[in-house]
């Protein structure tokens, strides 16, 4: 059903195809649209822009997190879209939320309308606190930057800013993204690398896979996922501690394929246990020449002091330039104050290209 907004704007919400392997509607493709072209407004950048057919799969609900989406139109064309991920992991008291309206419909008060929906929505559900991400910019605002309470970076004081600010929202933690660019002497470097990390690692064994996640190596994946949500700097953002198993691993291994893309999993694995204890992720969409996208990388606690960092992102990335040697540029995220894994990217040749806002409303 939809609903009046500002500016003879009307919401209305996304009606997905009723099996999540169908093919993308007509109104999915136009959201997809819609979401690709604020990306690229407030970002300049494709790294997170997805053709409807890889985005289609990741609109859908599961068990781990219920997903509702919304498009705002006007005159029969849509100006913008929302998302809200809400986590089961705490009972749904932690939600992801989106909105993002194209740069020619703002300044009509159309955005914070909308927002105002998604909060009430959220509201209503029991969601006790809300998460935002956002890429920030100078736009010639006098404001001073806006420090991350953590006391490791700051971001502009850009419109997305003070819009997030003027509805109730605080910056808890500043987010680094870097890349990685392959250049005639990378594997060398790689390579050396790898080797220095694997003389302070003699009791561990690198296992590497492409998903979907061979079944001798579901359960140690799946308690190592779990531990993202724990062991990684979280500020004081207040994400819910995730509960991983096989289940949950297969239908992250599903989503993925479904997208078209594919992961490779390379794992330090002690050898006298056989323990998972160290792994690092790699994924890219189906033009093997895009950029690559490295995701989770983690040290367990107890196995930290060995460089098992240095030696899995080492070799998952020359392991992944024998499979993809047209992906000319890795991509990746880090808490600012992770310094022992930045100190690992810096190592190995990651450069930062901008930084993004964490941002939390507290709902009560």
């Amino acid at each position: 059903m939809s609903a009046p907004l500002a500016d003879t704007a009307t919401l209305h919400p996304l009606v997905l195809p009723a099996r999540a392997g169908a093919a993308p509607t007509a109104l999915v493709r136009e959201y997809a649209d819609v979401r690709n072209a604020t990306i690229l407004e407030s970002t300049g950048r494709d790294d997170d822009v997805l053709p409807a057919e890889a985005l289609l799969p990741t609109l859908y609900s599961t068990p781990d997190r219920t997903r509702s989406q919304w498009y705002v139109a006007a005159d029969g064309r849509m100006l913008g879209c929302a998302a809200l991920d809400i986590s089961q992991d705490d009972a749904g008291e932690t939600a992801l939320v989106v909105v993002a309206m194209r740069r020619d419909a703002q300044g009509h008060g159309i955005g914070r309308a909308l927002y105002e929906h998604v909060e009430s929505i959220a509201r209503d559900a029991g969601v006790r606190r809300l998460l935002h991400w956002e890429a920030h910019h100078e736009d010639g605002s006098d404001a001073a930057p806006l420090a991350s309470p953590t006391g490791f970076g700051s971001v502009p004081a850009d419109r997305s800013a003070r819009f997030l600010s003027r509805n109730g929202f605080r910056l808890e933690q500043v987010e680094r993204a870097s890349e990685f660019l392959w250049s005639d002497d990378s594997v060398d470097r790689l390579t050396s690398l790898r080797d220095a990390a694997a003389a302070h690692a003699s009791d561990y064994r690198i296992v590497r896979w492409m998903l979907p996640t061979p079944t001798e190596h579901i359960d140690g994946y799946a308690w190592m996922k779990s531990r993202m949500s724990t062991d990684a700097p979280d500020a004081e953002l207040g994400q819910p501690e995730e509960t991983w198993d096989a289940a949950r691993v297969a239908r992250q291994d599903q989503r993925i394929a479904q997208k078209g893309w594919s992961m490779q999993v390379t794992a330090a694995q002690h050898v006298g246990t056989g323990e998972l204890c160290a792994f690092n992720e790699l994924a890219i969409g189906p033009d093997a020449a895009s950029a690559t996208h490295q995701y989770d990388t983690l040290v367990l606690a107890a196995h930290r002091g060995h460089r098992l960092g240095m030696l899995v992102k080492t070799a998952g990335l020359l392991a992944w330039r024998e499979q993809y040697p047209a992906s000319a540029r890795v991509v990746t995220y880090n808490a600012e104050e992770n310094r022992p894994m930045l100190s690992i990217n810096e190592e190995i040749g990651f450069t930062a290209f901008t930084y993004e806002g964490a941002w939390k409303k507290d709902l009560t």
